[in-house]
């Protein structure tokens, strides 16, 4: 019996002013429920938050309904995956304790429905990133965000999301070259026997056969929010604003 699995990437959450957060989850929250009646496993391949610093004992006020629904998820016995992105690393046990998801810091490695799926957010994948690589090590180091976290949460909050703004604007100011570095990088696995390359960060989306392979971005909740299903051996992204009910009952 094959299960069907769910995908989304890089939805921002934050980002922009409150009228148009809230259409973002709103439209969020319907597909959460969605989520919860028809899928065995829901994969976030980072970024859900455009920033996101969680302390020991606070985390930053807003976006209720969205933490709501993927507790309901889990309770529903379906599997969250939450790959960290390059805006919502601050991570510490919250997601474990309270709502029940899995976190990764690295990329994911996995077998669906019989296919071998490699999943990351895509941050530092591309070759000519080192500016970026040297960033990330030093965003994530513990210890940094050890020291980080004994400055007061509104102050810590407020660094947190100017830091997520320069990183957004790095990486659109960022010239990858004339060949998406993703893409390289997805064709170099799809070489060593993957099925399914799927990642994000980039903000354009691509769905590319190379090989026996398939090269797979959902791009971003910002203009054309979308999400993946892979049902029936079968990989499909659904474009929100282009289908009257994009979460139609399987």
């Amino acid at each position: 019996m094959n299960n069907t699995y769910l995908f989304i990437s890089d939805i921002h959450l934050g980002l922009k002013s409150k009228e148009v957060e809230k259409q973002k989850e709103d439209l969020l929250v319907k597909f959460l429920r969605f989520a919860k009646d028809n899928c065995s496993e829901l994969f976030i391949l980072g970024d859900l938050f455009d920033y996101w610093f969680e302390y020991k004992r606070v985390y930053q006020k807003g976006f209720y309904k969205t933490l709501a629904a993927l507790k309901e998820i889990t309770e529903n016995g379906v599997k969250i995956h939450y790959i960290i992105g390059n805006h919502d690393f601050m991570h510490k046990d919250f997601f474990v304790e309270e709502i029940g998801a899995k976190l990764y810091e690295n990329d994911i490695i996995t077998v669906l429905n019989g296919s071998k799926f490699y999943l990351a957010h895509g941050d530092g994948l591309v070759k000519n990133d080192i500016g970026y690589k040297i960033l990330k090590k030093i965003l994530r180091n513990k210890f940094i965000q050890k020291i980080y976290s004994l400055i007061h949460p509104d102050l810590g909050i407020a660094l947190a999301r100017n830091t997520s703004k320069s990183s957004r604007d790095y990486t659109a100011r960022k010239d990858y070259g004339e060949e998406d570095g993703l893409y390289i990088f997805a064709k170099q696995k799809i070489d060593e026997g993957f099925d399914y390359v799927l990642l994000g960060h980039r903000h354009r989306r691509y769905f590319k056969e190379y090989k026996n392979g398939f090269y797979i971005n959902l791009g971003s909740w910002l203009d054309a929010p979308c999400y993946g299903i892979f049902k029936d051996n079968k990989f499909e992204i659904i474009d929100c604003k282009a289908k009257a009910d994009p979460f139609e009952r399987n």
